[in-house]
């Protein structure tokens, strides 16, 4: 939402001024309306990572969905009713989505094709100054410095930063991390391209079907990856032990081949509705123009499409890997052994009721989130 507000252009709220249109107007039917496609894209991240979360829930004994996956699939050892269950969910994030893509229908906003004014801040005093500043402040104290403050203090024991296995997890969060987030973003990005780029609308209704592995709880995603990916390594397996009588061993589910799949098909969802937005921002006639000029496809992307949507991507690459850093149930079922990130050490340590040693590897994960939201902010200056 804040990306969407940032890019809009001043035109339309100067039109509005002049028409007499006081400010809470200007943005009820200026603002609001041209950031609608960003917004809903925001509550349907926040419901799906809500119903997808488990460490939170488990840790709090909360039955939820995702809880109850984990125990009518682990403990009673039903996976068709873990199967139903989040087939339940799924449904239910599809009829929403479908709601209100039928909702907007054939609206279309698009920048001009010169360099758009930006909007100016109007600067608060009195009770108004006060009253956003504490609006800003309440979420950050609450959902920032309380937790932070009691994890520092559980933390202060130096020893526990020197505790074995720390240092490679935080190696190992950061490789298959980085990794799972370039894989994602390209491939989102190509992808939207292409569906574009062909014009058929049989791809472009096919296209929000590759988001739906955002909406799967993450323990049903890694099991529909494990079942198979573990068949291909056998018969692969097999096929090398016959020739070289050599046994490779479980290639793709034996290393961390397997959790970056997942991680790409769990969060495919944030780069294609991001690449999604992005370029649909752009004037098509740009790209009319540098095609006219003899520009193929991809000279167009890499000259018109890459240079004005670099911001969006960045923002996706940095959002895909946060996320790739938090996962956790899918992480817990298909890392190799002795494979640890900083989530499952945390849920590890804190399952155990030993927060000493979770806290620090909990405080590593908010720095590596910090430092993602640090490069987000400063793109978006």
């Amino acid at each position: 939402a804040r990306a969407a507000f940032r890019e809009q252009s001043s035109a339309g709220y100067d039109v509005a001024r002049a028409l007499g249109v006081g400010a809470a107007g200007r943005f009820l039917r200026v603002g609001l309306p041209l950031a609608r496609p960003a917004i809903v894209a925001g509550v349907a991240v926040v419901m799906m990572e809500t119903v997808n979360d488990f460490g939170t829930v488990d840790y709090f004994a909360v039955q939820t969905l995702t809880t109850g996956i984990f125990s009518v699939w682990l403990q009673s050892g039903n996976l068709g009713g873990a199967a139903q269950i989040a087939t339940c969910v799924l449904v239910l994030v599809v009829i929403l989505v479908t709601l209100e893509k039928f909702s907007r229908r054939k609206s279309r906003f698009f920048g001009t094709a010169r360099g758009p004014r930006p909007i100016e801040g109007q600067p608060l005093s009195g009770a108004a100054a006060w009253a956003a500043s504490a609006a800003c402040f309440l979420p950050f104290a609450f959902g920032f410095m309380l937790p932070v403050l009691v994890l520092l203090e559980h933390a202060m024991d130096a020893r526990q930063w020197a505790a074995p296995g720390l240092l490679r997890a935080l190696m190992h969060t950061l490789g298959v991390g980085g990794v799972a987030a370039v894989l994602t973003v390209a491939g989102g990005l190509f992808m939207v391209y292409g569906v574009r780029l062909s014009g058929r609308r049989l791809p472009a209704l096919l296209m929000p079907v590759t988001a739906i592995g955002y909406a799967a709880p993450g323990a049903v995603l890694a099991l529909g990856i494990l079942i198979p990916l573990a068949a291909f390594d056998n018969a692969v397996a097999d096929a090398v032990l016959r020739v070289t009588g050599q046994d490779p061993g479980l290639i793709l589910t034996g290393s961390a081949a397997a959790l970056c799949l997942a991680y790409v098909v769990r969060f495919f969802a944030i780069a294609q509705g991001t690449a999604d937005a992005a370029l649909g921002r752009v004037s098509p006639s740009l790209p009319m123009a540098a095609r006219s000029l003899g520009r193929t496809a991809g000279g167009t992307l890499r000259a018109v499409h890459i240079p004005l949507v670099r911001a969006s991507v960045g923002s996706a690459l940095l959002l895909v890997f946060v996320d790739c850093v938090k996962e956790l149930p899918a992480t817990l079922l298909l890392r190799p052994f002795n494979y640890n990130t900083l989530a499952t050490r945390v849920h590890e340590k804190a399952s155990l009721e030993n927060i000493a040693e979770a806290a620090p590897a909990a405080l590593m994960i908010t720095l590596v989130g910090l430092a993602a939201v640090a490069l987000l902010a400063r793109a978006n200056r």
